[in-house]
This record gives C-alpha cells, sequence and structure tokens, in this order.
C-alpha cells in the first residue's frame, strides 16, 4: 500500500470505515454506507444476505439498514486477525466464514422444516417466534452449533453494527471518546 493510501485508510479505519467495492473501485465507507450505496458482497451470497439482513433486524432494529450483512461480510473476507466480529471474541475457530454459513444455513433448514418458507419472508411476529426459540435452544430440526451460541454472536453483530458507530453512540447518547480530551475520559 502507498503512504498515502495508507493514511487514507487508518484514518477511514478510526471512523469505523472499512473497504468495500462499489462499481469495481474499492472505497472506504462504513458498512451503512456501503448498503446504501450497494456495495458488492465478496464472500456471502444473496441468499445469505437475506437471511443475514433479516435475522439482524429481528434481533436489533436498525441492524439491516446499519448494513450489518456487509458488515460480517467485510470481516470475513479479510485476515481473521483483523477482524472485529463477536465471533473472534467468543472463541470461534477461523476461518469465520465457515461458521457463518453454517449458522445462517442451519437458520434456513430449521426454518424451511418449521414453515416452509425462507426465514426473511416470515412475517415479523414469526420471525420472533423462531429466534426465540433459537435462543432458548428449542428450535426443532437445529443442525448446527448451540443455538444459544448463535444467538449471541449473531446478536453481538447487530449490536455492534448499529450501536458500536459514532452516530450509535450519538443515538444512545454517549458521547464518543474519541472527542474527549484525554484527561477526561473515564
Amino acid at each position: 500500500m502507498l503512504p498515502m493510501e495508507r493514511r487514507a485508510f487508518m484514518q477511514g479505519a478510526a471512523m469505523g470505515a472499512l473497504a468495500f467495492s462499489v462499481g469495481g473501485v474499492d472505497v472506504l465507507l462504513t458498512a451503512r454506507e456501503a448498503r446504501a450505496q450497494g456495495a458488492a458482497f465478496k464472500t456471502l451470497t444473496p441468499e445469505q444476505v437475506a437471511t443475514l439482513e433479516a435475522l439482524g433486524e429481528t434481533l436489533v432494529p436498525g441492524a439491516r439498514e446499519a448494513g450489518v450483512a456487509h458488515y460480517v461480510d467485510a470481516q470475513i473476507s479479510g485476515p481473521a486477525d483483523n477482524a472485529l466480529l463477536i465471533a473472534r471474541v467468543m472463541n470461534v475457530r477461523p476461518p469465520y466464514a465457515n461458521f457463518y454459513r453454517v449458522c445462517l444455513g442451519a437458520l434456513e433448514k430449521a426454518c424451511q422444516a418449521q414453515t416452509g418458507k425462507n426465514f426473511a419472508a416470515l412475517a415479523a411476529n414469526e420471525q420472533h417466534d423462531l429466534i426465540e426459540k433459537l435462543r432458548t435452544n428449542k428450535l426443532e430440526g437445529w443442525q448446527g452449533p448451540p443455538p444459544p451460541y448463535v444467538y449471541a454472536v449473531m446478536r453481538g453483530d447487530a449490536i455492534d453494527v448499529v450501536y458500536g458507530t459514532m452516530a450509535g453512540y450519538e443515538g444512545l447518547g454517549i458521547p464518543y471518546m474519541a472527542h474527549i480530551a484525554p484527561e477526561k475520559r473515564w
């Protein structure tokens, strides 16, 4: 990476920007901006994106618009050591893409078995009912990692993308630490 490109990258990363491809050009955007601009996905399939967006929105309202699928895709498409995913904190073994594929596939299989529909096609109340069964380990037909574990990881990612940004902090009425003088931080 050239010095200026690296500097721009580091400044963008400090603001929560990630590298996305829009129209074949790599640019630094937040996950929200990447979604709004229709940035290409590198790893997730369209079906996985639909499931992840619906799951994220069910777990944390606003996650779809905040770009949860773009965030996860960017994180699983890069080096595991750089990932900011909750999966990394919860000791999921890399490559993280495998974990997300298995979890999203297991959710779709269980959903199909119980409703005959894809998760994204369910009404909001049906999605909530299914997620409650996932959370409480009562989802019949589940074939994946422990359901409450999957719930915790996916919910953590949705929370991060909605509230783990400067806009998220502002929405909660929490001052963002970068704007507070070091001597006044906690």
